[in-house]
């Protein structure tokens, strides 16, 4: 498909959401403040390239449903105009995210393998250092 029509096959993915960046996260405090944004309708977390991003579903005003093109094409805002083809989301394949979290439960039990687990491990590893002696 060229890129000339590509457009005309999509229904406007790019104009459906937007994603902010996040402050990385460092303790347990930071990733339970991430957990609260998943507790709310349209929100994912994802983390590409090492850094965090906030994703929130919601349609822009100016996209018209019948044929899913801009009402305010020729003045459209800046970050719509530097908006690349090559980025689409309507491009065959999937993002590679390294994590991607669409619920608070999912962010809940990524915690309980990030900080408790390995608060038990540690636990473990001095008890049988302590049978040792």
């Amino acid at each position: 498909m060229g890129m000339d029509n590509q457009c005309d096959e999509c229904a406007g993915l790019c104009c459906r959401y937007f994603a902010l960046p996040l402050d990385t996260p460092e303790d347990k405090g930071d990733y339970d403040d991430i957990r609260w944004f998943l507790c709310h309708k349209g929100i994912s977390v994802f983390v590409e390239d090492g850094d965090w991003y906030i994703s929130i579903k919601n349609k822009c005003k100016h996209l018209l449903e019948k044929d899913h093109r801009c009402r305010i094409y020729g003045k459209r805002p800046r970050i719509c105009r530097q908006y690349r083809h090559s980025k689409c989301d309507y491009v065959e394949g999937t993002y590679n995210y390294k994590l991607h979290f669409t619920s608070d439960k999912q962010m809940e039990e990524y915690m309980k393998v990030k900080f408790d687990n390995n608060v038990k491990k540690k636990g473990k590893a001095k008890k049988k250092a302590k049978k040792r002696k």
